[in-house]
């Protein structure tokens, strides 16, 4: 089967665009139809007739989506006579508008000496096909720029069946809704569980256990998430420091050097799993990302504006130590920008995360593991590398955010219907034992505290270690008393 469209001219030009998730071929069928293993079948009548590029660019426009990462490598390789050519022939055509759009978007250059432009106003991305932002006019070729951020800095985002189905479920409105129904004192002790636990699982998430102090800190910067206040370079460094201990990795602005991740145990340069953009391309992407990551939560879903922002502070890595804590603040801070979450509070994703690592880097991985494939990696010694870039800056202004945002939702979900459910019928069981064991025996309020979690914890078993620990300070009877509730209480949910 002949490939045609994105993966045509992905190969034929020997683009440094990533490989397409779903190529189209010329297959005996009788329409265009995708199929389970991710194949566009296309009829031959259907496919381009020629190997020019154009030919490719109009069909993969029409049946394929918009992918502007193979987009702004192929339009150096159409001669602007060609397009004028289409033009002059179809001046009304969507696609021709579109290709001639992109073309003088993407070559700097403009094309003259065309003929009256006519049509409706059309959409770069099928709103069908793609979450879309607020639509930008452009009156020359009647187009509407309708993607996430600009024609300058664009992640996409397909409607899976997945995202669909998140943004229908409204996992913000339902988190409120919980939470006002447990009521104000449950909620408040649930929310500093989130809180407390949020701060540990993004630490382990990269192998730390932070002490006290790097504790609170974290815990004031989520709650800084609900603050008024836009993203810049002076607040992320601000945010860099706050999650940084050692203050020799502070920074003071975004990174002048190149930095990289390292798979752990490896040597020399396979053990490089990730090159981010060069400071010179980063110093041009960033304020891009700023404005995308301060309008996007109020112009699209949140939790899609949540994911974007998150993946994208990692693809960019604009600090050189600090940025995977960063940008799950970032997660929190699109969520709670959008207004659609209260001051006070959160959804804890990172527990969700730590619990979800190989997905989590099978997300992260859908961009960097093709981005890698476009550096040339030379070790020099165990801490010094040179490293040559063979791709187009395009691979990291135009990237797939689908895959980011099917694993955000599904850590917002669980967030919710996992963790902060399971912390309130927690907290209902101790609350339940706790009255029933103090109406009966004269216990400290520590010890009481400690016997309940023990039992709680341990399948309704207080261990001996901690009958022997509080042995001179409680009745020995009121260990069978709590054991008994305890169990009651953990048959009973596990009936539910």
């Amino acid at each position: 089967m002949k490939t045609i469209g994105y993966a045509f001219l992905r190969d034929h030009l020997a683009l440094s665009a990533f490989p397409v998730s779903c190529p189209a071929r010329i297959s005996p069928v009788q329409r265009v139809l995708s199929t389970p293993d991710g194949i566009l079948q296309t009829p031959k009548d259907v496919a381009p007739k020629t190997d020019n590029p154009l030919d490719h660019v109009l069909f993969a426009l029409k049946h394929e989506g918009t992918n502007l990462q193979v987009l702004a490598e192929t339009m150096a390789h159409i001669p602007a006579e060609q397009l004028i050519g289409r033009l002059r022939n179809t001046p009304n055509s969507l696609l021709v508008r579109k290709a001639c759009y992109l073309w003088e978007q993407f070559t700097g250059h403009q094309l003259s000496d065309i003929p009256a432009i006519g049509g409706s106003y059309g959409d770069l991305f099928d709103p069908d096909r793609y979450i879309t932002a607020p639509a930008q006019k452009n009156s020359k070729w009647r187009i509407n720029f309708n993607g996430i951020g600009s024609i300058d800095y664009c992640p996409s985002v397909e409607r899976t069946a997945s995202i669909q189905r998140g943004i229908a479920s409204d996992i913000l409105g339902r988190t409120k809704a919980f939470l006002n129904e447990i009521g104000a004192v449950t909620a408040d002790r649930a929310l500093a569980w989130a809180y407390l636990s949020e701060t540990e699982h993004s630490f382990a998430i990269e192998h730390e256990t932070p002490s006290q102090n790097k504790a609170d800190a974290f815990v004031a910067l989520l709650q800084q998430a609900h603050e008024a206040r836009e993203l810049s370079e002076d607040y992320l460094v601000e945010l860099q420091s706050a999650t940084i201990a050692n203050p020799f990795n502070q920074a003071a602005s975004f990174r002048h050097e190149q930095n990289w991740l390292r798979s752990g145990g490896l040597r020399g340069a396979g053990s490089v799993s990730y090159v981010p953009p060069s400071p010179g391309l980063l110093a041009d992407l960033m304020p891009q990302f700023l404005r995308l990551a301060n309008t996007a939560p109020k112009q699209i879903d949140p939790i899609v504006a949540a994911s974007i922002a998150s993946f994208a502070l990692v693809y960019l890595h604009p600090f050189m130590d600090g940025n995977g804590r960063l940008s799950r603040f970032l997660f929190h801070h699109a969520l709670c920008q959008s207004g659609q979450l209260e001051h006070g509070l959160l959804l804890p994703v990172s527990v969700a995360m730590k619990l979800n690592e190989n997905a989590y880097l099978s997300a992260l991985q859908s961009f960097s593991k093709p981005a890698r494939a476009q550096w040339n990696v030379r070790w020099i010694d165990e801490n010094q590398f040179d490293f040559a870039f063979k791709g187009k800056h395009s691979i990291y202004r135009y990237w797939d955010a689908t895959p980011g945002v099917e694993f955000g939702f599904r850590m917002a979900e669980q967030s919710l219907d996992v963790h902060l459910r399971q912390e309130t019928a927690y907290l209902a069981q101790f609350d339940r034992i706790y009255k029933a064991t103090n109406a009966e025996f004269d216990i400290r309020n520590n010890d009481l505290h400690m016997m309940i979690v023990a039992a709680l914890q341990n399948g309704g078993a207080i261990s001996t270690n901690r009958r022997k620990q509080l042995a001179t300070r409680v009745p020995q009877e009121s260990f069978a008393f709590v054991e008994k509730l305890a169990k009651t209480e953990l048959q009973a949910l596990n009936t539910r």
